[in-house]
């Protein structure tokens, strides 16, 4: 816990964190954005964001408060994308009766509430949660496609893999994403 530091120990203390955390917490946002550009200004935002606080209230678990907020300014970046993420993860189901289009509701209110914003912040963290169990090939191409906003034929380009097959990694993504939230669906709607 940090109590009310002078100037020069305020600056000892953020040094020291930025060399306790700094490469780890790059690597977790590298894992959910698109490019180190992008990781690189997230975590710019994490230091300038926690070099503030320091300054104003004491924070009790360092590490813990870096990875929630370097999560929430991924989230953030994201936010935008949505309501498209949405449509392509629950409207057009091939397979028929999945019963989620009121989940974009839920997440897309008109007005935010502690509750809606809890409901967003949820989502996200299931969603990271189920990126990160697909296969590397499968996971890099949805983000690239529905966060990233990059054509088939662009990622074929970068990466040298056929169309066909990258439409196929992410009809994979789509179909073990819409399980997982279907899960937190019904475990939200059920109170």
């Amino acid at each position: 816990m940090i109590t009310a530091l002078m100037p020069e120990e305020r600056e000892s203390h953020i040094i020291s964190t930025i060399k306790a955390y700094g490469k780890n917490l790059l690597g977790f946002i590298r894992k959910r954005v698109k490019n180190d550009a992008d990781a690189e200004d997230i975590l710019q935002d994490v230091w300038y964001q926690f070099s503030a606080l320091v300054n104003s209230e004491p924070i009790e678990q360092t590490g813990a408060w870096l990875y929630k907020v370097a999560r929430n300014k991924i989230t953030d970046k994201h936010k935008k994308k949505s309501e498209t993420l949405l449509d392509d993860l629950f409207i057009g189901d091939d397979e028929g009766d999945d019963d989620t289009s009121g989940f974009k509701d839920l997440l897309m209110p008109d007005d935010s509430t502690p509750e809606t914003e809890y409901m967003r912040n949820l989502f996200w963290e299931q969603l990271f949660t189920a990126l990160d169990e697909l296969p590397e090939e499968q996971k890099q191409v949805f983000i690239w496609q529905e966060m990233d906003d990059m054509t088939f034929q662009e990622i074929s380009e970068l990466t040298g893999v056929n169309v066909n097959t990258l439409v196929s990694r992410k009809r994979y993504a789509v179909l073990h994403l819409r399980d997982r939230l279907q899960q937190l669906y019904q475990e939200i709607t059920k109170y």
